[in-house]
């Protein structure tokens, strides 16, 4: 991924350096097992070790993979070099590329699903300090992007919330499906390797053994964990619209925050866009990319082919690197976030009196007019407030069979607001699992 869209921490997880210190780790611990098992010497085995604290050179690997024309294989000569030929003969014994591979592909995945997980601790925290700031803040809620009836703005969040809250857990059982190592050699038979140097090698990485493997771990796996990313992000994306929604001129309801000496628009002076929640809107389309490859990885020859390695080296880091910066991105948006409760009243109140309109006809029927005659009677006042801008309650004072069913009494206390957010409190325990 692009600098412009990447945090440290999770571009150090797919960075060369990272990936073949994996590779040197799970090697190194292979040969642990190995000899105590009594396959290989002892000493051959603490030899590895020696490399505990080298930087493997990138550029050198790289030049020995140019003849090798494999990526492992250049590896293992470059570990020769600094352990010693003769030290590091047993390396690499009874495995197969995928075993290191796959491995260390799962590593890496668990290790960005950690970062990813603390991302929607952070952003689930802001976004109930949001909700609790504006629990029984008035506005308008929209169906079809039309004024319905009130809500509050800290339903919103808390809205936003519970969906967040579902994808944590839907992230925790990504990594606990992608959290497996293979080290079963080729065809995954196990034939040239014991079982319990992947149990050791596997235990040593905080993975846990692949129950069948193949020459493979199964890609199902990882197009669950894809998936889930992608879920994600069209969360990210769901919260994204609302806010971009929000600051239109027109709705005003809330607004990106804009830093002193931002500037909105090169050519008008005047702009303040939502340029952050676009770009999140951006960013989602970007790892939802990766799910569609991922699904199309399950499907390989046989017991191996590497069909999908080329895919895997993309969208590992891609999506997850992605993600990470989408879910801090999004979080400070939220945090900052400008919130003006007088515009949602002035908005809810461009057609006085409409959004109760529900309430009034639900009266009718409670007074004996047919649900048929009702609906025509409170719809022949409601066009006119679309039309003219007149008050909803003062045509409904003024329309007599109304009355007779209502009683002027009857119709003034269906405009009140309180009725609306009365179970707010029943929402909010149930969202945020509070008495």
């Amino acid at each position: 991924m692009i600098p412009r869209y990447s945090r440290p921490d999770m571009v150090a997880i797919w960075s060369p350096e990272t990936k073949f210190r994996i590779w040197y780790e799970i090697e190194a611990h292979a040969c642990d097992a190995q000899a105590k098992l009594g396959v290989i010497p002892q000493e051959n085995a603490d030899a590895v070790w020696k490399a505990k604290d080298v930087e493997f050179d990138v550029s050198r690997i790289d030049e020995i993979e140019a003849v090798t024309k494999h990526d492992v294989i250049a590896f293992l000569t470059h570990l020769a070099e600094h352990v010693g030929s003769e030290e590091a003969r047993f390396v690499h014994q009874g495995m197969t590329s995928s075993d290191v591979l796959d491995t260390c592909l799962n590593v890496q995945l668990v290790r960005a699903a950690d970062i990813l997980i603390e991302d929607m601790h952070k952003l689930l925290a802001a976004l109930k300090t949001r909700a609790m700031e504006h629990k029984n803040t008035v506005r308008v809620g929209r169906s079809h992007g039309i004024h319905a009836e009130p809500t509050t703005m800290g339903l919103t969040f808390a809205r936003f919330y519970a969906e967040m809250d579902r994808n944590l857990s839907r992230l925790r059982d990504a990594r606990a499906e992608i959290a497996t190592g293979a080290i079963s050699g080729a065809v995954g038979t196990f034939a040239n390797i014991d079982p319990a140097v992947e149990e050791h090698v596997c235990e040593q990485m905080g993975l846990v053994p692949e129950p069948i493997s193949t020459q493979v771990i199964p890609r199902d796996r990882h197009a669950m964990f894809f998936a889930t990313l992608g879920v994600i992000a069209s969360s990210i994306e769901n919260v994204a619209v609302e806010i971009r929604h929000m600051q239109r001129t027109e709705v005003l309801e809330g607004a990106e925050f804009f830093s002193m000496g931002q500037k909105g628009s090169s050519a008008m002076p005047h702009k303040k866009n939502p340029v952050l929640t676009e770009n999140l809107t951006g960013l989602a389309r970007l790892v939802r990319m990766s799910v569609i490859p991922a699904m199309e990885n399950v499907a390989l020859w046989h017991e191996r082919d590497i069909s999908h390695s080329s895919v895997e080296r993309a969208i590992g880091p891609d999506a997850c690197v992605t993600l990470d910066f989408a879910l801090a991105r999004l979080t400070g948006v939220i945090e900052k976030m400008l919130i003006f409760p007088e515009n949602m009243l002035d908005n809810m109140n461009k057609f006085p009196g409409l959004v109760m309109s529900q309430r009034v006809l639900l009266a009718l029927t409670q007074a004996g007019v047919s649900r048929e005659d009702a609906y025509v009677m409170v719809q022949r006042n409601a066009l006119k407030v679309w039309e003219e801008r007149v008050d909803f309650r003062e045509l409904l004072l003024q329309d007599a069979d109304v009355v007779k069913a209502l009683g002027e009494d009857g119709i003034n206390e269906k405009f009140n607001m309180d009725y609306h957010t009365k179970h707010v409190d029943t929402i909010f325990a149930r969202v945020f699992n509070e008495e």
